[in-house]
């Protein structure tokens, strides 16, 4: 059967859009970004349709949130049935079900050796908060290693760890004490200008900086946690070398630390794997998860080695952390992953992956093509041999992909994130690798 989509009837933003997009502007928070003007009515699968009827083909899932697609009928029937039971009862003072299950499940699922227990969230800010309190806790220390190019969050806590954008720490002082942020191993940007083989094989590029923290700056004894994407996001969709995963989980078990990964983005089946963590097969203490989670849902987690696990009575909890209909979404969410979304995330991120380093031999602009399952990035540069950022292009690309059924969204200084529902078929590969194509023909590249 053909698909309906990508299918532009009006111009976006049509007349019912720009409506919408009148009223938010009088009312609605400045602070929001509003990347271009979407706005939507529904969404079914790898499709959304906006108010004024145009259809699109989603390549950013509400930035990876929606793993299962838009309204899977399995997810969607499981926020049902448990709706009509009951929406909330609070999970820090009383026992469901559903919380009690997802638990177990993510316990079950989490990487690394030995028992671990879960605390539910409502948010990948929030967990990575209570992780951040859970560390320090457990250590009985206050520094927390952070790294350069990383997103944690919106929250102060969040904030203070983070380091992508100034935007997001502005004003917002003082920030929590005791972070220390280091180099994240990017071998495309090797800070010894060393070639992306020569410093993902053998750099010490990222290390030095550390060693000479530990001597100038903190003790390693003094190290609560160290906090990393084990896939930057938001920095750019960056894939360290396996030897910079290894060394942080090496120092931690030296200096009795606690690793933490925040998984909020790179979880649930986005990598082809559960986790990221399988990838490079280096375990964390403690994991972060949210976004898609719940497809769509307001639901994070915790998940730590029970060894780790080790706050007082009632030291933390949530009020609608653990929300049951969240819960079943997220029970859901994990079936479909486990039995067949994950899988389809490797197959069709090979051939992403391949379409797009094709392209690349075709556009001049594109620098670097990387990634992994269904979380590829594509970065833009002015100059192959400088690699040069090519600073606003990729809002540019938006636009321009956005006009024609494509949605997009980037990350990082001058990059393309591709991060898809889990559902997309060869069909929708094909579709959104053409209208790449076409967008970036049709911008002007530079001389």
């Amino acid at each position: 059967m053909a698909k309906t989509y990508p299918k532009i009837l009006v111009t976006p933003p049509g007349p019912k859009a720009q409506a919408v997009i009148a009223k938010d502007k009088l009312y609605s928070s400045p602070s929001y970004i509003k990347e271009y003007p979407l706005v939507v009515e529904r969404g079914v699968g790898s499709m959304v349709e906006d108010v004024d009827g145009n259809r699109y083909l989603d390549f950013m899932a509400g930035i990876a949130v929606a793993s299962t697609g838009h309204a899977h009928p399995e997810v969607v029937a499981a926020i049902e049935e448990t709706a009509r039971k009951f929406l909330h009862i609070c999970s820090t003072d009383f026992y469901y079900p559903q919380f009690s299950d997802l638990c177990e499940r993510l316990a079950k699922l989490a990487p690394g050796p030995g028992a671990k227990r879960t605390f539910l969230t409502n948010s990948g800010a929030e967990a990575v908060e209570g992780a951040i309190k859970l560390a320090r806790a457990h250590t009985k220390r206050d520094n927390i290693i952070a790294f350069e190019g990383s997103f944690h969050g919106r929250t102060t806590g969040a904030i203070a760890l983070g380091s992508s954008k100034v935007k997001y720490r502005r004003h917002f002082g003082p920030l929590l004490p005791g972070v220390y942020h280091l180099p994240y191993a990017n071998a495309y940007r090797c800070l010894l200008n060393r070639s992306a083989e020569e410093c993902a094989d053998s750099c010490d590029c990222w290390q030095a900086p550390a060693e000479r923290l530990f001597r100038e700056r903190v003790g390693q004894d003094e190290i609560a946690a160290v906090i990393m994407e084990p896939i930057l996001g938001e920095g750019g969709y960056v894939i360290p070398p396996r030897a910079f995963l290894q060394y942080w989980r090496d120092f931690c078990d030296e200096h009795g630390a606690v690793l933490i990964y925040d998984e909020v983005q790179t979880g649930i089946g986005r990598t082809g794997r559960m986790f990221a963590a399988e990838l490079l097969d280096v375990p964390p203490d403690v994991i972060c998860l949210a976004k898609g989670l719940g497809s769509g849902m307001p639901i994070g987690a915790i998940v730590a080695r029970e060894s780790v696990m080790t706050w007082d009575h009632g030291s933390h909890g949530s009020t609608f952390g653990g929300n049951p209909v969240c819960c079943a979404a997220a029970l859901a969410t994990l079936d479909l992953v486990e039995h067949g979304l994950m899988q389809n995330a490797a197959r069709m991120g090979s051939l992403l992956l391949a379409g797009f380093r094709k392209l690349a031999t075709k556009h001049e602009i594109i620098g670097d093509v990387r990634g992994v399952g269904l979380m590829l990035g594509i970065e833009f540069v002015k100059n192959r041999a400088t690699k040069e950022i090519y600073h606003h292009f990729v809002h540019q690309l938006e636009l321009a992909a956005f006009k024609r059924g494509l949605l997009l969204l980037g990350c990082g200084q001058s990059t393309i994130r591709i991060a898809p529902p889990l559902v997309i078929d060869e069909e929708d590969v094909s579709t959104g690798l053409r209208i790449f194509d076409e967008a970036l023909s049709e911008l002007r590249v530079p001389a």
